[in-house]
């Protein structure tokens, strides 16, 4: 009986293929906007299976172009499905789309950058979970451009930290694709060739599952790379239990020399004129070796590196605000016009 009510919620009237809609509203890929359109309706059913039972649940999908991944989900009848385009061209197509499961699924197209769209505000408040219970019927699933991604994870990283935006409703998770090699970096453990700021960041707050590869050749426009699948579940405790800004600044500068012995990294947390004393004392204070280089340095390893961090600047709080970047660039400033 359960397999025939599944099948009676998303029976659709007969809709055009997404080739005939790319057709039918002359839609083309721009390539300032990274789009890539996806039409096997095999691998998009794959791309949604991969986000478990998502049936009764509320949708949020991250540029939906077209619809293919779209009719993939209303197919598992959630409650709602949030669509938020960047792209005007594709309202009509999301309309028709919208129009024909009206009876099944409720859907909100949202014209906007996800970058600056606040999805909460778009969440029924009745799915509100606890964050120590099992993650709410709240599903966050895209086919992410590749031209934000990085930027996308990194702001969604430090809203699972604050427990803002779509994770004001406990621990919703993800699925979204990235290029293969953001989505390597972010499942890349110690030691592994792609592990760098990313991993270490993403694997703080969330269960990070790779679930599969998309050959760039099922996309059109093909991209030149191929593409990964990532399911993320955001931790109850991150393995760091600090700011997200203290951690991002000392991850970002310990792998800011990658190849290198990480103190090197490190010393440009502090002004050129105590770096070398300061980041051997932070070393000493987390009992890691100096000559360890970045990647090869554990998420707990990193997790007492912060907080020996944490004590230097307390001690000592004229570091706290002290940007190597900013420094550099005063100094070229200066060296620049010195005659």
């Amino acid at each position: 009986m359960a397999a025939v009510k599944k099948a009676f919620q998303v029976r659709l009237p007969p809709l055009p293929s997404i080739k005939d809609v790319i057709k039918l509203y002359k839609l083309r890929a721009l390539r300032e906007l990274s789009q890539n359109f996806l039409m096997e309706p095999r691998l998009l059913d794959k791309i949604v299976r991969a986000a478990g039972h998502i049936e009764n649940h509320v949708v949020c999908e991250v540029g939906p172009g077209p619809g293919g991944i779209t009719r993939s989900i209303v197919k598992q009848g959630p409650r709602k499905l949030i669509l938020i385009e960047k792209d005007p061209r594709f309202t009509p197509s999301l309309e028709l789309l919208a129009d024909a499961c009206k009876d099944v699924v409720d859907v909100d197209i949202i014209t906007g950058d996800i970058l600056k769209t606040d999805i909460a505000h778009f969440i029924p408040k009745d799915v509100k979970c606890e964050w120590t219970d099992p993650p709410p019927p709240v599903n966050l699933i895209g086919n992410l451009p590749f031209s934000v991604s990085t930027i996308l994870m990194i702001r969604w990283l430090e809203m699972i930290s604050k427990k803002d935006g779509p994770w004001a409703f406990g621990r919703t998770r993800m699925t979204l694709t990235f290029q293969k090699e953001v989505a390597e970096r972010m499942a890349a453990r110690i030691t592994e060739k792609q592990r760098c700021r990313l991993s270490v960041m993403t694997q703080n707050w969330c269960i990070v599952n790779y679930k599969f590869d998309i050959p760039g050749s099922a996309f059109l426009p093909k991209p030149e790379v191929d593409v990964g699948v990532v399911t993320l579940t955001p931790l109850k405790q991150p393995i760091i239990k600090l700011p997200f800004k203290l951690i991002e600044k000392v991850v970002r500068q310990i792998f800011s020399m990658r190849q290198k012995y990480s103190i090197r990294g490190a010393q440009t947390l502090f002004p050129e004129e105590v770096r070398e004393e300061m980041a051997l004392t932070m070393y000493k204070m987390a009992e890691i070796d100096p000559v360890t280089r970045p990647f090869q340095i554990a998420n707990g390893e990193f997790g007492r590196l912060c907080e020996a961090y944490k004590e230097i600047i307390t001690k000592y709080p004229e570091f706290e605000n002290y940007d190597y970047r900013a420094a550099k660039k005063i100094k070229s400033a200066g060296e620049a016009t010195t005659p």
